[in-house]
């Protein structure tokens, strides 16, 4: 049985599947489950099974009706002042936002603390335990507001959750269906919001395409967007220094090693050795015991008086 299949595909899983498959009996019972339907998982069904029968519950690709939609415009330097507005003034007491990294779910739940709401993050660098503390204080009301990211987000059963805020959309728009299925479970009303940037209007067309439907907008009284803000990359290396995370060269000369300064250590004084390693390594070892005289024929050593002779 393999369950959110979408997901495995999604994070490059399929190999290791494969080799699992290996280790089953021809004949066996498959069950795969997922949320979105596209045409990896028609590929991966044919491939692992026969004849399968499919049941879709609802139409593919599409939200539940429980839950209502909604985008509030935003310029991206104020998307935390309005999601603590939103929280504090509606006296939100359970509310799922999500982010798109880790490091922005950490970083949002530790502002919205300064803010003076209860809040933790949940994400993969978390523990297991970390998570389902975070989790259980979540359900029980010890912390107003739990922030995660897409990863996260796949599994959490969480009954009667009224809210959830797309803090930062997700970059594939069949996340987007994940996310906001946190809410509106079982039947009961539910609440999407997204607080969507200029950097963000190619990522909503996506998903209001994927959806087929036309999220309304509302601006917030107060917190209208700057019109002449001009879009930036919401690549994940934004702001984060080296995409590669390579160390930037040295202010001083780019290298770790300098032709112009002096030699450290017990080599101090000395001139630079072109020679092989192993033939260093040979004279190093015939210095431990003799010492090498220029004008001598060979090396020369201290006899037991402390005079020097010639071998």
């Amino acid at each position: 049985m393999l369950d959110e299949a979408d997901r495995i595909l999604d994070m490059g899983f399929i190999h290791d599947l494969r080799t699992i498959i290996s280790f089953l009996p021809q004949q066996r019972q498959n069950l795969l489950f997922f949320a979105t339907f596209s045409e990896d998982i028609k590929n991966l069904a044919n491939s692992l099974l026969k004849s399968p029968a499919l049941i879709e519950v609802a139409t593919r690709n599409t939200a539940a009706e429980s839950v209502a939609q909604v985008i509030h415009p935003v310029d991206r330097t104020r998307k935390r002042e309005l999601l603590s507005f939103l929280i504090g003034s509606n006296n939100w007491k359970q509310v799922l936002v999500f982010t798109r990294t880790k490091h922005s779910a950490s970083r949002l739940a530790e502002q919205l603390k300064t803010d003076g709401l209860t809040a933790t993050a949940i994400h993969g660098d978390k523990s297991q335990g970390a998570r389902t503390r975070a989790l259980e204080h979540f359900k029980n009301g010890t912390v107003r507001v739990l922030v995660a990211t897409d990863v996260a987000s796949r599994g959490l059963n969480i009954d009667n959750l009224p809210h959830v805020i797309n803090f930062e959309l997700p970059r594939a728009a069949e996340d987007y269906i994940h996310r906001i299925g946190r809410t509106g479970r079982a039947g009961k009303e539910g609440e999407a919001i997204s607080l969507v940037c200029v950097d963000e209007r190619s990522l909503i067309k996506k998903i209001e395409q994927l959806l087929k439907i036309t999220i309304p907008r509302k601006v917030i009284p107060g917190y209208e967007p700057d019109p002449s803000t001009k879009p930036e990359s919401i690549g994940g290396n934004r702001g984060q220094g080296n995409s590669r995370g390579r160390r930037p060269p040295s202010s001083r000369g780019g290298s770790k090693f300098h032709t112009n300064s002096k030699p450290k250590g017990k080599f101090r004084g000395k001139r630079s050795d072109s020679r092989s390693s192993d033939s260093r390594r040979s004279d190093s070892r015939k210095s431990n015991s003799s010492e090498w005289s220029p004008r001598s024929r060979g090396p020369r050593t201290s006899d037991s008086r402390g005079k020097k002779r010639a071998i």
